[in-house]
């Protein structure tokens, strides 16, 4: 059964950081690009970021982008993601998914469909 458990989450203050963890069980974890997507309340899914298979190739969303980086160690079959310079509206559920082939970016964007499994999410807040 794929399972993909993210944790590290939690409230933190403008500025601040948090890294994210995505442990992934189920599959071969080496054989898939993996991504993050977030999704505020009241909003719809916003893809954050995503990496290769190997990790050598990573893409980023233009909110993130320099903030956000994305890693991955397939020794320990888990995905990561570090979020320095954190503001309120980077508040959001933050979701790893498995990608169903090879990551496309459409548009600055990797469509839903592109994902064959999801994890059931961790939260992240960010206030003063």
């Amino acid at each position: 059964e794929v399972q993909l458990v993210e944790s590290g989450g939690g409230m933190v203050q403008p500025e601040g950081t948090l890294k994210l963890s995505c442990a992934a069980s189920g599959f071969t974890f080496s054989s898939y690009d993996m991504s993050w997507v977030r999704q505020a309340p009241g909003k719809g899914p916003e893809w954050v970021s995503a990496i290769s298979k190997g990790g050598t190739i990573t893409y980023y969303a233009d909110s993130v982008k320099g903030r956000f980086t994305i890693s991955r160690d397939n020794a320990e079959n888990t995905l990561y993601l570090q979020l320095n310079s954190l503001k309120p509206e980077d508040t959001a559920q933050y979701y790893c998914a498995r990608v169903r082939g090879t990551i496309v970016v459409v548009g600055g964007d990797i469509p839903l469909r592109e994902y064959d499994y999801w994890g059931r999410g961790t939260q992240v807040t960010v206030s003063s």
